[in-house]
């Protein structure tokens, strides 16, 4: 693989992938043998030759090989590296929606399957973008791609420097900003009407301690197992759709 690319890995990653005109994609690959009667197999080929993209039709083996044995399902694309957004660019999201903004800060979330499931979520509760930082922390990768369903095409992702910085520029700008803690006010009274910011910290270490001298307000989700901890993306779940109930409610 170049420096410079990427992967889509799988069926419908790659639909989203090919009706995403801003994506740069290089390449089209299908194993030998796949059933051109499948619908979704049928639309990939029909947006690879309204783009005129190249289709390679390869061994298993090699598709194997250039997902590092992840479940490709016969297609995958070869796509320029994955592009950055800025925070701008999450603002004018929430602007042409005509809604408040509604952003996702992730401080030290490694694990790319976890934050491929964050954005899948995010699409689906209405987040009209991500933060990241640039250095500990998981970037978009084909693995993240994948996971996300194609949500990768549709929330935009921001890297930032500093994660401090930016939280003091979201709040300059208007924007509350929470996090979640063992000690907080419960989730299920957050009302995330206005603009809001949610910080999601890793599972062991939660949000590091000069980003929690910057949060508005706390918010813990209760528990009353034996279990005092959720897997990240499980609480960012949550917490999202606790964010669009209080944003369109019943």
């Amino acid at each position: 693989m170049k420096n410079n690319e990427d992967f889509i890995i799988g069926r419908h990653p790659a639909v989203a992938a090919l009706r995403n005109q801003e994506q740069d994609i290089n390449k089209v690959f299908l194993q030998n043998g796949i059933s051109k009667d499948d619908e979704t197999v049928q639309t990939i080929l029909k947006l690879a030759k309204g783009r005129h993209l190249v289709i390679s039709n390869v061994p298993k083996s090699k598709l194997d090989l250039m997902s590092d044995h992840q479940n490709h399902q016969g297609v995958m694309l070869a796509i320029a590296a994955f592009k950055y957004a800025t925070i701008d660019d999450l603002f004018e999201n929430a602007a042409k929606k005509n809604e408040t903004p509604f952003f996702v800060i992730l401080d030290n979330i490694a694990d790319p399957h976890n934050l491929g499931s964050i954005l899948r979520t995010a699409d689906a509760a209405g987040v009209h973008g991500v933060i990241i930082p640039k250095h500990r922390s998981v970037g978009l990768t084909s693995t993240v791609a994948k996971t996300s369903a194609g949500a990768i095409e549709r929330v935009p992702v921001a890297k930032v420097t500093n994660l401090v910085n930016t939280v003091n520029d979201l709040k300059d700008r208007g924007v509350w900003v929470f996090g979640t803690d063992m000690q907080g006010t419960d989730y299920r009274r957050w009302d995330a009407e206005g603009a809001s910011a949610l910080i999601i910290g890793s599972e062991g270490k939660g949000i590091s301690p000069l980003l929690k001298k910057q949060v508005d307000e706390m918010l813990t989700i209760p528990m009353i197992g034996n279990i005092q901890s959720l897997n990240a993306s499980v609480a960012a779940g949550l917490l999202m759709y606790q964010g669009f109930n209080s944003r369109h409610p019943l």
